[in-house]
């Protein structure tokens, strides 16, 4: 793939935006080391030139960002894009309630001679100088979430008891992810998010989604792409009107059964293992396969999609 910031321009970011990463770039270099191989490859980019502007300001203020927004909106793919674009080694972080402090700054490790301290990914991320990304944040416990605040505002610094405290890189941000609804989440401590520059993220468009599928599946023929767009939307209204949940609603899924079909499953069965599948109710998966009968033929072979 071409380097992320002939897309941008391509996309027709702002030039000073992309200047300002070009600057980045080369005020703080990735050349080699152990954590070279951190440094995202995406498969594919994000698509929205409005969220890329706002995200490159941003973290070219030397802000943390937190994407918020429902399932679907493409959260992660832009904080993959967003490390690739600085070229800096991410750390992914998924939170749980279980994560405890320790597991975010490090603890304390027998080396078979001695004690020694054993850096988590938040320490790592502020020490090398990379882009944490937060995911599902809004999982966390309390305990858990207290110890970034000394790393997220204007003291960027860790201490780390028992050792030393250290300073947050300049290059370092952090991005945080959380969705709406799902099961185990709640509202973040104003604490915590008067740290972050909050970006609501925007549902995919048809337009967008089209050209999603036309990068990631360039031998899939246009007519039959139009069909899956129109699947996905109609997917996206029922759940919008509370006739199906959003289970379904799930661009991975759809990208997934696209892969399989290009091995050669048949569309129907592709599409319920990715598709019709991830929705638990029986009632629900009738609905929903109803929905794809109307778009999809059951027995599309790859040979009908794929040129």
């Amino acid at each position: 793939m071409t380097d992320i910031l002939e897309f941008l321009k391509n996309e027709k970011i702002s030039p000073d935006l992309i200047r300002g990463v070009e600057a980045f770039r080369k005020a703080y270099p990735v050349t080699g080391g152990e954590y070279q191989n951190r440094v995202p490859e995406p498969a594919y980019h994000y698509l929205g030139r409005e969220v890329w502007e706002k995200a490159l300001a941003a973290l070219l203020a030397g802000k943390n960002l937190l994407l918020c927004g429902p399932k679907a909106t493409g959260k992660n793919v832009l904080a993959d894009d967003l490390a690739a674009c600085f070229m800096r080694p991410a750390w992914n972080i998924s939170f749980h309630i279980n994560m405890d402090a320790s597991w975010l700054i490090g603890t304390d490790t027998y080396d078979g001679n001695k004690v020694t301290f054993r850096p988590g990914p938040v320490w790592l991320c502020a020490h090398e100088g990379g882009f944490g990304v937060l995911d599902e944040v809004n999982m966390a416990r309390n305990e858990a979430l207290a110890v970034l605040h000394s790393t997220l505002d204007h003291r960027r610094m860790i201490d780390v008891p028992g050792y030393d405290k250290i300073d947050v890189h300049p290059a370092a941000r952090f991005i945080g992810t959380m969705n709406y609804g799902y099961a185990g989440t709640r509202d973040l401590n104003e604490a915590l998010s008067s740290r972050f520059v909050i970006l609501s993220m925007p549902a995919i468009t048809d337009t967008d989604l089209d050209r999603l599928l036309a990068e990631r599946f360039p031998a899939m023929k246009d007519k039959i792409r139009g069909q899956f767009v129109k699947l996905f939307t109609e997917i996206d209204k029922k759940a919008q009107n509370a006739e199906v949940s959003d289970r379904a609603l799930d661009l991975r899924g759809l990208l997934d059964a696209l892969s399989l079909m290009e091995q050669g499953i048949a569309a129907g069965s592709a599409l319920e293992m990715c598709v019709v599948n991830k929705t638990f109710d029986a009632y629900e998966r009738t609905l929903i396969r109803d929905v794809i009968d109307a778009r999809i033929p059951q027995d599309l072979a790859g040979t009908d999609i794929f040129a």
